[in-house]
Order: structure tokens, then C-alpha cells, then sequence
């Protein structure tokens, strides 16, 4: 049985990750204005997987490959690779705002797959907890103004269906080797993917492969990259380790209060009374699942 403090830890890690995605599409939203979705992503890799490959040598650590970690590698293929792929392509139809709007139909999506797959309990506070959460992302974003077009929505559903089903297997097959050797692989394995879908569309479309753009939307494309693939994956997978796919679910929840904040301070943009409320009902839910995880885990 985990000790509190231990419990606690957990969750501050999937509210860091979901503090660093919510931050990183706003950044994203930046860069993808001026350099192509699929040229962002490679981008925004190679500066993760640098930035990982730099901690696992500073940490002495040795990443062999078992065939567990084999298979938890390819799962970075699924997501970041695949799952960020059509995330960013719907973001270059779709405001931010929307998108975070779009991803808190994840927690539902891995409620529904973890109780397929894993045969996860579904309870009734489980389930009223994800729908306030739902409640208070629409009430968040759902503002006067926001506009979408069909692909981009269609895309960005896509990449969330992803990434519920890597949540779902990851926890499934999440063993003891080091979280930073299982991102730094995930990543690594993405990287190579999205090259090579860089690579195909290019010759495909016959387009530079680098685009002309400003000095800010590339700062903006590597510290987004940081933040949305190194930085958010370490924190959600260590989460992970010790609480269900479901539960770990409702922390996504977190991501259009973070990125409305982020928003209000990059961008200077306004929050009005009726996206507070719905920022305190998000807040609420996820509470009220942590205390219903500690009390049941005590």
C-alpha cells in the first residue's frame, strides 16, 4: 500500500504533465502559424529527444533492450508520433482553445477503453467526477467566438483516439525499467516516424522541407517541443506507474486550465466569469477523484 506522501507525488506528476501540455499548445499555436504541422513535429522531437538523451547520460543510465522495452517503444509511435501528427494538423485549422476543448473527450475515451481492455471498475464517482470535468472544460472554452472547421476537428479527435489507447496499453505493460529510458525510446521511436512522414509528403507534394519562418516561431517550436514531449511524457508516465489508466485520465482534465491561464499571460487574452467557473469545476472534479483514491487506497 503507498504511504500518502508516495500517493501524492503521483498526482502532482500528472498535474505537471498536464500543466506542461496545456502551456505547450498555446506555444504550439505560435509556431504552427508559420512552419507546416509535419515539419513541426520532427522539430519539436529532435529538441526533446536531444534534451532526453542528454538527462539518461548525465544519469549514468543504461537502456537495454529487453523485449518489454522494445514493445513500450513502438508505443511511441502511437503517441507522440501518430497522435501529435494529427494534433497538429488539426491545430493549423482550429484555434487552441478548441483543441484543448477536443482533448477532454480522452478521459471518457480511456474510460471506456481501460474498462474494454483492462477491465478497469467503472464507479458512479468515477463517472460523475468525468462528466463535472466535462461539464467545466465546455463552460472554460466554449466561448462566444470560438470557430472550428470539420477536418480540423476530425483530425484532432483522431490524434485524441490515439492517445487514449496508448494510456490504456502503457499502463498495461508499464514494467520497472526507468521512466526516462521508456520516454527517451517512445521519443525516439516517434522521431524516426515522423521523419519519415516528413519525408513522404515532401516528395509527394514537392515542398521544402524547411520552410521559411520567423526567429520566434522557431524558439516557440523547441521550447514547445521541451515541454509537450521530454518534459509532459516523463511527468505522465511516472504518474502512471501507480494509478489507473481511468483515474490518470481525469488529470487531462487539467490541460484547458492550464492552457487558458497560458493564454491569459502569452497572449494577454481575458477570461471571462463563465470560464472561471467552469476552471473551479475542472479543479473540483479532479479533487474529489484524489480524495476518493486515497480514501479507498488507505
Amino acid at each position: 500500500m503507498l504511504a500518502v506522501p508516495s500517493r501524492h507525488k503521483y498526482w502532482l506528476s500528472l498535474t505537471a504533465a498536464a500543466a506542461c501540455w496545456g502551456v505547450a499548445t498555446v506555444i504550439s499555436k505560435r509556431a504552427v502559424d508559420e512552419i507546416p504541422p509535419l515539419t513541426l513535429l520532427p522539430l519539436q522531437l529532435l529538441v526533446s529527444v536531444g534534451v532526453l538523451a542528454v538527462l539518461v547520460r548525465g544519469q549514468g543510465l543504461e537502456v537495454t533492450w529487453s523485449p518489454q522495452l522494445r514493445r513500450l517503444g513502438a508505443l511511441g509511435i502511437l503517441n507522440p508520433g501518430a497522435s501529435y501528427a494529427l494534433s497538429l494538423l488539426g491545430l493549423a485549422y482550429i484555434s487552441a482553445s478548441l483543441s484543448m476543448l477536443l482533448w477532454a473527450v480522452e478521459p471518457l475515451m480511456i474510460l471506456a477503453i481501460a474498462w474494454w481492455l483492462l477491465r478497469d471498475r467503472v464507479t458512479v464517482p468515477l463517472a460523475g467526477a468525468s462528466a463535472l470535468a466535462l461539464a467545466g472544460v465546455l463552460l472554460v472554452i466554449l466561448a462566444p467566438g470560438s470557430r472550428g472547421r470539420l477536418p480540423g476537428i476530425a483530425l484532432t479527435l483522431a490524434g485524441v483516439a490515439a492517445c487514449a489507447v496508448y494510456t490504456v496499453i502503457s499502463r498495461k505493460w508499464m514494467d520497472n525499467d526507468s521512466t526516462l529510458a521508456i520516454v527517451a525510446v517512445q521519443q525516439s521511436c516517434a522521431l524516426v516516424f515522423s521523419l519519415l512522414l516528413l519525408a513522404a509528403t515532401t516528395l509527394i507534394n514537392r515542398t521544402a522541407i524547411i520552410p521559411e519562418a520567423s526567429v520566434g516561431a522557431w524558439i516557440s517550436a523547441a521550447v514547445a517541443g521541451v515541454l509537450y514531449y521530454a518534459v509532459a511524457f516523463w511527468f505522465y508516465l511516472t504518474g502512471l506507474r501507480r494509478v489507473s489508466a481511468a483515474f490518470a485520465g481525469i488529470f487531462i482534465n487539467l490541460i484547458p486550465v492550464f492552457g487558458i491561464a497560458a493564454g491569459h499571460l502569452l497572449l494577454a487574452e481575458r477570461l471571462t466569469d463563465r470560464q472561471w467557473l467552469g476552471a473551479l469545476l475542472i479543479v473540483a472534479a479532479v479533487g474529489s477523484m484524489a480524495r476518493q483514491q486515497s480514501l479507498s487506497s488507505t
